[in-house]
């Protein structure tokens, strides 16, 4: 089952490339052009994500294992990431995706993005930093006791990262519902930039939100328990290659994104080896690359 996440990497390429889905851009493009499109596309997907996964847990195919709370690690890897994604001309799922097209700047971003995440994971030279932060992490909430099985939520594994439902004490179906409500009324209660779009917002939205949350579950077949994650596909990448060790399901799916990606662009006539005017920006965004996989790797993938 571990060849799933190539299978729903596939697909993932193949629509971030029709979508043009990166969250750089959906952030640069509403801060700088007031155009909302991609964002409310992202927001849209999430909500999507976000009812499906719990309804793959309702019905007992999923445990949810959500990471644990660290405030600085969180906080700071989450701004030192934004820096470098901006350097780099995307977000770690748009790097991986334009890496497909053809775009060779995103070639040099993707790898020096997945080799300092390999570095700081694996004993290298930023490894002590990564170290450091881990000892600003919360203790695990136990979800429920796995003797008598009384506790709060079946949803989730018996210990793992708090969650809004766990802190205020409610049904997580209660925080599912007003969330997605929110993200709803946001995405059609108002005006949406208009764009030309190879495919259509709430077409995309849905079916990144349902790869997304389908992912969860067949790389729960694997033992991750997890949904998907670029950083650690990349970081696994050059395991692979410097290590030795074998592909891991993320490992896999960041090659099918790559290689849905490029199929995507192929068959709509869209790849090709650019390059860019300036050398320079080579060097650009692989320090672009370099301080997003720092950021990522402090601030939990």
């Amino acid at each position: 089952m571990i060849f799933s996440g190539f299978l729903i990497g596939l697909i993932f390429g193949v629509l971030l490339q029709r979508s043009r889905m990166c969250f750089n851009s959906a952030f640069r493009d509403v801060l700088l052009f007031k155009d909302n499109y991609l964002l409310k596309m992202a927001l849209l997907a999430v909500a999507v994500q976000m009812i499906l996964v719990h309804l793959l847990a309702q019905m007992g195919l999923i445990a949810l294992a959500p990471s644990g709370l660290n405030w600085v690690a969180n906080i700071v890897g989450a701004y030192i990431f934004g820096l470098g994604m901006v350097l780099a001309g995307g977000c770690a799922s748009g790097v991986t995706y334009r890496a497909g097209e053809g775009l060779t700047t995103a070639w040099f971003a993707a790898i020096f993005y997945g080799g300092t995440a390999y570095a700081m994971r694996n004993g290298g030279v930023f490894s002590g930093v990564w170290k450091w932060f881990q000892g600003f992490g919360v203790a695990p909430f136990q979800y429920f006791d796995q003797t008598t099985g009384e506790g709060f939520s079946k949803l989730y594994l018996q210990k793992t990262g708090q969650t809004l439902p766990s802190v205020f004490g409610v049904n997580p179906w209660i925080v599912v519902v007003i969330c997605a409500a929110l993200i709803l009324w946001y995405v059609f209660g108002t005006q949406t930039s208009e764009r030309e779009s190879k495919i259509g917002l709430k077409t995309a939205a849905v079916l990144l939100g349902a790869v997304g949350a389908f992912a969860w579950y067949f790389s729960e077949l694997v033992g991750r328990n997890y949904g998907m994650g670029i950083t650690g596909g990349w970081s696994n990448i050059w395991s692979v290659w410097l290590s030795g060790k074998p592909f891991s399901w993320d490992g896999l799916s960041v090659l099918g994104i790559v290689v849905g990606a490029a199929i995507s662009a192929v068959m709509a006539k869209e790849f090709k080896l650019r390059m860019p005017r300036n050398p320079i920006t080579y060097v650009q965004v692989m320090g672009g690359g370099i301080i997003m996989g720092f950021g990522a790797t402090i601030g939990g993938g």
